[in-house]
């Protein structure tokens, strides 16, 4: 349970952060996936970083249990399956740019899924 609870605090200050970078303008993601698609280098590393945090939090927390740690694993999954897909097929960079319409939506998101995290990080 103490892995969970530092992942869940690594996650919190992550997405609380860029949240509030997204909704103040600092972080424009479409320019983030912009740089992404338009090099390959780039696109090739973000890829590897996703395979590399994916396999080393499902090496360590692969915990399929009903509590809120199951969504640890369930990202550690989705960090892996989105490091593969970037890397075999970079142009799959194109979808995620439609999903960025609204700034901040998804700034609020991100905040919203860092107090999630948090609460269960820092407070429980």
């Amino acid at each position: 349970m103490e892995l969970s609870i530092l992942i869940a605090k690594i996650i919190s200050v992550i997405y609380i952060s860029a949240g509030i970078g997204v909704l103040i303008g600092t972080i424009n993601l479409n320019n983030i996936v912009t740089d992404l698609k338009n090099s390959v280098a780039l696109t090739y590393i973000a890829g590897s970083v996703g395979i590399i945090l994916g396999m080393i939090l499902i090496e360590y927390h692969n915990i399929w249990v009903k509590n809120w740690t199951v969504l640890i694993t369930i990202i550690s999954w989705l960090f892996l399956i989105g490091g593969v897909t970037i890397v075999i097929i970079p142009k799959s960079l194109s979808f995620g740019k439609n999903l960025l319409l609204n700034h901040r939506l998804i700034g609020i998101f991100m905040i919203a899924f860092g107090i999630f995290f948090g609460y269960f990080g820092f407070i429980i």
